[in-house]
């Protein structure tokens, strides 16, 4: 499987570039893998780059989106950030992955038993941390079941996952609201931007469609 071009890249749609991410989700699952040569991809790139996605994830080390989708070199644009959360400087590098590098689908995932979350749900503090972590508070607060506050914590996994949920949805909510270059795109139809959630357990990406 060679890398992207300016012309494959072109004829990706964003519902083309959503069902590849399933199918190499799948493929992922299955332990099986694309037939690629990775030398081969990095000279093909050395001159350029057409990724046909961008997805923003956590930085846990077992949510590698190169991996969990079965992509190559060239393939993604990687944003990572403990809690998988926006900021000024991740809407200003998806605005160039998708207004200026072509990328057609736009993927903020979350994963199971996040451990950024727990920290949110914990209230933790150290550091740089805290203010980190209050990034992931509004969604704490927007799960309102269990109103027990001692089910509300990092023990409570059922609690975590729906923070981790939440989550993805208020970030794509940010974008759109806090992102005009991004927002006309979908409105115009050139990009689409989805949320997923991926099992650390069975290793199966759920998109919220």
């Amino acid at each position: 499987m060679k890398a992207h071009t300016k012309e494959t890249q072109d004829l990706m749609t964003p519902e083309l570039s959503l069902e590849a991410l399933k199918a190499g989700n799948i493929r992922f699952q299955k332990n099986l893998r694309a037939n690629r040569d990775f030398v081969a991809q990095q000279q093909d790139t050395s001159e350029g780059q057409f990724p046909f996605a961008t997805v923003l994830s956590c930085i846990d080390s077992r949510v590698s989106s190169e991996l969990i989708f079965d992509q190559g070199i060239g393939d993604l644009f990687s944003v990572r950030i403990a809690g998988n959360f926006v900021n000024e400087d991740i809407l200003g590098s998806m605005e160039f992955a998708c207004k200026l590098a072509g990328t057609k689908l736009l993927v903020v995932l979350g994963h199971t038993a996040c451990g950024a979350v727990k920290g949110a749900c914990d209230n933790a503090e150290l550091g740089n941390l805290t203010a980190m972590l209050s990034k992931i508070k509004p969604a704490v607060n927007a799960v309102t079941s269990p109103e027990d506050d001692s089910l509300r914590n990092s023990k409570n996994l059922e609690f975590v996952d729906a923070v981790s949920a939440k989550n993805v949805q208020l970030n794509i909510d940010r974008i759109l609201n806090e992102s005009e270059v991004l927002s006309a795109m979908v409105s115009n139809g050139e990009i689409r931007i989805v949320g997923g959630m991926y099992d650390i357990k069975t290793g199966a990406v759920n998109f919220y469609e």
